[in-house]
């Protein structure tokens, strides 16, 4: 296995898991407070159910980015890095590549789960305004997607940017 795979590698855990670390703990910030309110009342279960669902995006964004790295680097397909300083050059690109999306998911996500806690608040006490709730926690998913797109155009563009 090339250094340049290894870099590559690298950039897969951190868009994955720091994504997903970010996801888990939105998601459960929102299902913690949600929790009290839909024992208290459980037909408001489908409205709460957004709010618990955001912050999740994030890990799904990360996923994606790491799976694009994986095909292109020859674990999933692809064309494997070679083991020149080109190779490390291609692999860098792809770990710089993560950082967007493995940060940005980060903490997106758990302000996210912030948000959408304190969105549960709103429907608990005015379910009919629930849609505000939504659109605040919302707001804060433009960042992630900010991140996701830099990601991607990235990683599309990491061999065109060395000659491959």
């Amino acid at each position: 296995m090339s250094l340049g795979t290894v870099y590559a590698l690298l950039g897969v855990v951190i868009a994955v898991v720091l994504a997903g670390i970010g996801s888990s703990k939105g998601v459960g910030l929102a299902s913690e407070a949600a929790a009290g309110v839909i024992t208290d009342d459980p037909s408001k279960f489908g409205k709460l159910l957004v709010l618990q669902l955001l912050p999740g995006t994030q890990g799904l964004y990360g996923l994606i980015v790491g799976v694009m790295v994986l095909l292109n680097i020859g674990i999933l397909g692809g064309t494997p890095i070679q083991s020149d300083l080109t190779g490390e050059a291609i692999g860098l690109g792809y770990l710089a590549a993560c950082v967007p999306i493995g940060v940005g998911g980060l903490f997106s996500a758990m302000y996210q789960g912030r948000v959408a806690a304190s969105g549960v608040s709103i429907i608990a006490k005015k379910p009919q305004e629930s849609s505000k709730a939504i659109v605040s926690a919302s707001l804060v998913e433009l960042y992630a997607l900010l991140a996701f797109i830099t990601s991607f155009l990235m990683v599309i563009n990491v061999n065109t940017a060395f000659g491959m």
